[in-house]
């Protein structure tokens, strides 16, 4: 039997490479961005086009290499950074493992100009798919030019399963933002299309962040700092009142690079308990100074995954720090007594005579005589109806089991009862002829809601509602992406915006009936949504846009209901396609058995 086993070549090996740290246009953004900062550059430009399908250049005035070094670069496993594998864990580099560039080249054509400091002459080099079409010399700034044309070109699969134009690009902008948050002493800037998206000036982290997602942030700011032989930690995390359901910005960064770590988030959150409501998060940008030694990037090509030799002491520290900073600049409001209203507190006086209280009762009652009988008025309404279904025993129901469409005939919309019990502003009770129905209220406001806007939607038949003072909203980068993409769709559901170029939107109108809403609250969730949503279909758009505007307009928990407002939603939601269950998958009703009850009471 002959030998099957083989070496693949060198071009197929960075291919498959270039599947774990090549994931899309964005990755290639980061390793070249990485790289112009390991290359200690002081200013770096990128530009993309059509989201980098096209094109993406990286341009940076750092050390530059010479024509060799140029040459090397994209050979696999070729690196400045490290020499020796003790070298792993005492990294002070973004890039050590010698992929990126190999990776990047092994599915895109490349351009590379560059020139080393205090040169006159530098070099001009070319590849295609890990080919080497030619190098020569030129004259060029000091730096490195990198062209990156036509990613995955020789990877049609790839290419094809890319999201859309606008996908893409937030994924970019997001990717940038990781870096730029990490070196406030270098200077950025981000084009897409010819169009300037960032220009960001050198500065301080404070200063990074607001250019960063605006002006508003910096009043929602509070700073950490601890100092200890195990780690240093610094940053700024949100007061309470910064706290959103989605989208909280939200950033780790250890020795200057990005991570993810549920476990620290956990600690940050724990710090805001009580103070913030369920479900809601602060942001926060911390950054970790711990001895290299005892961290270990070399998990994952992503680099975003860093286990910590001292994760639990540092959990420690962590909410302690947070905990600090939260009680020291977001201090409790005092209590103040005006001079109108003020309440009297009686101020003690020895000269006065303090009498002993009395206590004054009936010597003639008798708990054991019958209290007067008290006749009142009887109910006009006919009750015994309410109890009809409780008189016999019958089969239990099997109505609302299964699909619930089929069952939203006459049956139960005609014995069901007309008085109803609302439960801790949260639940409507009603007797129905299988048993108690409850139904969450929010919940069933929702769909309702949301089958109407729906409906809206399709017939086109939105209204606007002219806001007296217009409101003006502000976008981080990724978040104008998004918001360019979902303007038509929510022009055509009442909302009337302006935009005011860097970030900034005017809210002139919305759609009516939605009074008493925060309007600029109400545009900020609808993109974090359209943000979270994976497909780019119009259908799939108009629903995300439905539901979050229901969300925003359904009656909130705690909100005391008459009985005709309960009523109205019992109706409406029977009305539904799918009474039984939320937009969001969420079950809205669910009944007692009325065998069931017997069973508890018997």
């Amino acid at each position: 039997m002959s030998d099957i086993i083989q070496l693949l070549p060198d071009s197929v090996a960075n291919q498959i490479a270039a599947g774990e740290v090549i994931q899309r246009p964005a990755s290639v953004i980061k390793e070249l961005v990485e790289n112009a900062v390991d290359a200690d550059a002081h200013t770096i430009h990128v530009l993309v086009v059509d989201a980098g399908r096209t094109s993406i250049q990286v341009i940076d005035d750092g050390l530059g290499m010479s024509d060799t070094d140029a040459r090397l670069a994209f050979e696999r496993h070729a690196t400045s950074k490290i020499r020796k594998a003790e070298d792993l864990f005492a990294l002070h580099t973004m890039g050590f493992r010698g992929e990126a560039l190999a990776s990047i080249a092994a599915v895109s054509q490349i351009e590379l100009k560059t020139c080393q400091r205090g040169e006159v002459l530098g070099t001009h080099l070319s590849l295609s798919g890990s080919k080497f079409l030619g190098q020569e010399p030129c004259s060029c700034p000091e730096g490195s030019n990198f062209l990156v044309e036509n990613l995955f070109f020789n990877v049609p699969a790839r290419r094809k399963f890319l999201k859309s134009n606008s996908t893409e690009l937030n994924n970019i902008v997001t990717a940038f933002e990781r870096i730029v948050l990490v070196y406030p002493d270098i200077s950025f800037t981000l084009h897409s299309n010819g169009t300037e998206m960032l220009n960001l000036k050198a500065g301080n982290i404070r200063q990074r962040i607001v250019d960063v997602f605006g002006k508003r942030m910096n009043q929602d700011l509070i700073p950490v700092k601890v100092d200890t032989s195990m780690c240093r930690i610094s940053g700024f995390v949100g007061k309470p009142e910064s706290a959103r359901k989605k989208g909280a910005l939200q950033f780790f960064f250890v020795n200057g690079r990005y991570m993810k770590h549920p476990y620290f988030h956990k600690a940050v959150q724990n710090a805001f308990e009580r103070l913030v409501p369920t479900g809601e998060q602060v942001p926060y940008f911390i950054y970790f100074d711990v001895p290299t030694e005892d961290i270990d990037v070399n998990i994952h090509p992503v680099k975003t995954e860093i286990k910590f030799e001292n994760e639990q002491a540092i959990w420690q520290i962590l909410t302690a720090c947070v905990k600090e900073a939260v009680g020291l600049f977001n201090d409790v409001p005092s209590i103040e007594f005006d001079e109108h209203g003020r309440p009297e507190i009686p101020v003690f006086s020895p000269n006065s005579q303090v009498l002993a209280p009395k206590v004054s009762y009936n010597p003639q009652y008798n708990p054991f005589k019958e209290a007067p009988s008290t006749t009142s008025k009887p109910p006009t309404s006919q009750w015994e109806s309410l109890y009809e279904g409780l008189k016999k025993k019958e089969a239990p129901s099997d109505i609302f089991e299964g699909q619930f469409e089929d069952a939203v005939g006459a049956d139960v919309i005609a014995e069901k009862s007309p008085a109803h019990y609302q439960y801790k502003g949260r639940y409507i009770m009603t007797a129905v002829k299988s048993g108690l129905m409850i139904i969450d209220q929010h919940r069933a406001h929702v769909r309702i809601l949301y089958e109407q806007f729906l409906e809206q939607q399709k017939s086109k038949q939105w209204t606007s509602q002219k806001i007296l003072f217009p409101e003006i909203v502000r976008f981080s980068p990724s978040e104008c992406v998004v918001m360019e993409k979902i303007e038509p769709v929510m022009t055509d559901m009442g909302f009337e915006l302006s935009n005011l170029g860097q970030g900034s939107y005017a809210v002139n109108a919305i759609p009516a009936g939605l009074d008493g809403l925060n309007a600029v609250s109400l545009v900020k969730d609808m993109v974090v949504s359209a943000v979270e949503r994976v497909s780019d279909a119009r259908e799939e758009l108009d629903k995300s846009m439905a539901l979050t505007l229901a969300r925003n307009a359904a009656i909130p928990y705690g909100q005391v209901l008459n009985n005709e407002e309960m009523e109205n939603i019992v109706n409406s939601l029977f009305a539904c396609s799918n009474a039984n269950y939320a937009p969001n998958g969420k079950t809205i009703l669910a009944i007692l058995k009325q065998d069931e009850i017997e069973r508890l009471l018997g």
